[in-house]
């Protein structure tokens, strides 16, 4: 058997809850975290942007951020649950029309993903004006490879579920997507891994923005690609990058968990 990092290292593996209220809790807390770092990156875009979580029991509902609130404000206690209908069934706030159009129909079509991210990203929506996917010309970028989706349309601010089911239909099986004019949707198994695609997949724009500015960048051959892509790509390394991250805003923030 060959020896993988997998194999030797002391890595950690994501949590396991023996009720779905212990997996309710953690997921709204990831979630939570999930946004204060959104903020410290710079994703926040007035009140663009959301980041989604499935209920572990009701399937068919979803944690959200409440609307107009600031990625950097949001604590567990302030989340909404919205069913399948867009009314908010737990919270006191209002839903973002366009998070309950779009998620709710990747939710539906995607019975494998607990998470969805979208944010009106500086770089991501920059690349998405090209209607281009990524090509794998960083170590970071081949986590995308034949991974992600391109949505070539944009029809104003997507408000009506039809659209967020065209735009599930991009997606397909991928952990990624690319709405042109618009920005980046990401999903996971966990909040974790969701937020996780997102972060990387808009420094990943960031970095073929710059290298084509600059000049015309060498591409990553296919097989190599594809071999990174099963190294860096995986769900597994998508929950453990988000680690350090995580570290960090709960010891500065700690009040998110609330």
């Amino acid at each position: 058997m060959a020896v993988t990092p997998a194999n030797v290292l002391n890595i950690p593996r994501p949590p396991t809850f023996a009720t779905a209220a212990e997996k309710r809790v953690h997921r709204k807390r990831m979630l939570a975290a999930a946004f204060r770092l959104f903020s410290r990156f710079g994703f926040d875009e007035g009140v663009a942007g959301h980041i989604t979580a499935r209920d572990p029991e009701r399937l068919d509902h979803f944690w959200v951020n409440p609307f107009g609130m600031h990625f950097g404000q949001i604590r567990a206690s302030d989340l909404i649950l919205v069913n399948h209908r867009g009314e908010v069934v737990e919270g006191k706030y209002p839903v973002n029309g366009a998070a309950f159009a779009i998620h709710s129909q990747v939710h539906a079509a995607r019975p494998d993903v607990v998470a969805a991210a979208h944010a009106h990203s500086m770089y991501g929506k920059s690349w998405a004006t090209l209607g281009r996917l990524l090509d794998p010309i960083t170590q970071d970028a081949c986590a995308f490879y034949e991974d992600h989706g391109l949505f070539a349309d944009f029809t104003s601010v997507v408000y009506e579920t039809s659209e967020g089911a065209r735009i599930a239909e991009a997606l397909g099986k991928y952990k990624a997507a690319i709405l042109r004019n618009h920005g980046l949707l990401t999903v996971g198994k966990c909040v974790e891994e969701a937020a996780w695609w997102f972060i990387t997949m808009d420094r990943s724009c960031q970095a073929q923005l710059l290298a084509e500015a600059a000049g015309v960048p060498v591409k990553i051959d296919h097989a190599t690609a594809v071999a990174t892509r099963e190294q860096v790509g995986s769900p597994m390394a998508g929950w453990f990058q988000f680690q350090p991250m995580l570290a960090s805003i709960m010891r500065d923030e700690p009040e998110l968990v609330e």
